[in-house]
């Protein structure tokens, strides 16, 4: 028998394209998948893709099996939708606010999903709060608040949801477009385009410049990513972005990106919630939806980790 599990596996090794990025996206061993794969291969005596290939190529038995994930799981998802709005409270109210410049990107197509599937649900985006977003997430001036920088408060819980990498945007005739990697002492002759809020904020400062106590010749702000851009393409700056965020200028090779180290700088992003909210079904699902939507129209990102999770 076909199980949803299955199904759902067989869409992240075709999201994915990699057996080792499908299991941490189904939060799986390597192992587990395999023994999940060869279990299902066995229950349909057909192999459902070819070993040792990058991106997984899938047999016609594997194509249609993702025929069937594609057809069956988004009625599942509605079905379950719709349970939780015949068992809840379909009475809600979102107001958020995001401490990330570049976040637009997923986030409004997960607004918009979620509009038309909670219609009955409140939700708006205010600006120009002058108060910080976390602690007016706790007052209940706030009900969700994207932030890479969590903070221990009292009934608010962190849920993660996704994983990226800090890459160093640079023009394309700059020193280090030759590079794989800079170090930290290789930024203090650099003048450093940040966006405009605290260095507390930002990973570059944090996991980079701060533990190696060096501090760029410059800083320079920006309100703009398209900004940002235009400024290191034009040899005034560099600047660290998200690796997502980089994707289509890096695509029309506007500009260059190198790692920030050999190892590289990987944050989390989490979604934050007061723990009181946290098993509304429109909450839940909102999550899901931000997830589900990030990993479709993002590029470069990985599945949080146990440690991610551990810190909520």
């Amino acid at each position: 028998m076909i199980e949803l599990r299955h199904l759902r596996t067989l869409l992240a090794l075709r999201e994915t394209g990699s057996l080792v990025e499908a299991a941490e996206r189904v939060h799986l061993t390597q192992s587990a998948l395999s023994h999940q794969l060869k279990d299902l291969e066995s229950r349909v005596e057909s192999p459902l893709f070819v070993r040792k290939t990058r991106p997984v190529e899938f047999t016609r038995a594997g194509l249609r099996l993702l025929t069937l994930a594609d057809h069956v799981l988004p009625e599942v998802r509605r079905a379950e939708r719709d349970i939780a709005r015949l068992t809840g409270s379909e009475q809600g109210r979102l107001h958020m606010a995001i401490e990330c410049h570049s976040c637009f990107q997923w986030l409004m197509p997960t607004v918009d999903y979620f509009r038309d599937h909670w219609p009955e649900v409140e939700i708006d985006i205010p600006s120009g709060h002058h108060f910080d977003p976390l602690p007016a997430l706790a007052r209940e001036q706030l009900d969700l608040v994207i932030t890479a920088d969590p903070q221990p408060l009292d009934g608010v819980h962190y849920a993660p949801l996704f994983r990226y990498e800090g890459l160093l945007a640079v023009s394309r005739q700059h020193p280090f477009a030759k590079k794989s990697a800079v170090t930290p002492q290789e930024l203090a002759g650099e003048t450093l385009i940040t966006y405009p809020v605290e260095q507390s904020r930002l990973d570059v400062f944090t996991h980079f410049l701060n533990p190696a106590n060096v501090r760029p010749k410059e800083i320079r702000t920006a309100e703009l990513t398209i900004m940002m851009m235009q400024l290191v393409a034009s040899g005034r700056g560099v600047c660290a972005l998200p690796n997502w965020a980089l994707t289509e200028y890096l695509e029309r090779a506007y500009v260059s990106a190198v790692k920030l180290g050999e190892e590289g700088v990987w944050g989390t992003l989490y979604a934050a919630i007061r723990e009181d909210s946290l098993e509304a079904p429109w909450m839940q699902d909102f999550l899901r939806t931000a997830r589900e939507t990030s990993f479709a129209v993002l590029s470069g990102i990985k599945p949080a980790t146990r440690d991610a999770e551990s810190a909520e």
